[in-house]
This record gives C-alpha cells, structure tokens and sequence, in this order.
C-alpha cells in the first residue's frame, strides 16, 4: 500500500461497551484518529493554514470484537482523490485477523472562506 499509515493501541477499559468488546464509537474514533494522524505526516504548515478536510460519509463493516487488553494495528492509506473529494480507507485488525474495516470520503475546505476546493496540485502529489 502506497503512502500507508500504521499505529498501535491497546484496548483500555474505556472503550469497552455493555457486550464486553470495543464500542462501535470507538472504531469510528479510531479511523478519524488514523486519518488526522496520517495527514500531519504528510502535510505541512502552509498547507494546513490554507485547508480543512471535513467528513462527508463513513462506510464501517464490523467483523469481529476486540476486547480489553487486545493489542490492535490500525492500518490507512489514501485512496481515489478527485475534484474536492478524497477517499481513506482504514483497517483495523488483532494480529492477522481484521476486525473492522472503513471508507471515509472527505473533502478538501478553504479554511477562510469554509467552502468546498477543487484538491489542488501540491495537496494531490503528497495524497498520492
């Protein structure tokens, strides 16, 4: 996977729900932790003060539970970006099983004036 994004985590008893596994808020916290992590890396100051991404869908599919102590990897990288709209996919997985996947579609703001931009050349190059 070009330009992907990796990090770690241990469930804590916080995310822990009623059922006794992760809550689905926590995955959705997760891949929006993975999104914003993923784009300090790659951004920069100038960029940032110029644009925003603000969220317009979120596609999960849940496959298996996590549970208190599980070590989890949680896996994004870009995909299609085209016009204002980017797409990110995140994997979240124990070990080798995936226990949830994601989609999020986002799209580029002008940070001023708070309205949608076409994705310009110097955001496409560090997205793709």
């Amino acid at each position: 996977m070009k330009n992907n994004y990796t990090f770690h985590k241990i469930v804590s008893e916080n995310a822990i729900d009623n059922l006794n596994h992760v809550n689905n808020l926590v995955y959705l916290e997760w891949v929006l932790k993975a999104a914003e992590k993923h784009w300090n890396k790659l951004s920069s100051k100038i960029i940032n003060q110029k644009y925003v991404w603000v969220v317009l869908r979120h596609e999960i599919d849940y496959i298996a539970a996590a549970k208190l102590g599980d070590k989890i990897t949680i896996e994004t990288w870009i995909g299609e970006s085209v016009g204002v709209k980017s797409d990110r996919y995140v994997e979240i997985k124990r070990g080798n099983k995936l226990l949830a996947k994601a989609k999020t579609t986002w799209c580029l703001l002008d940070k001023k004036k708070m309205r949608a931009v076409r994705i310009p050349t110097d955001v496409l190059d560090i997205l793709n």
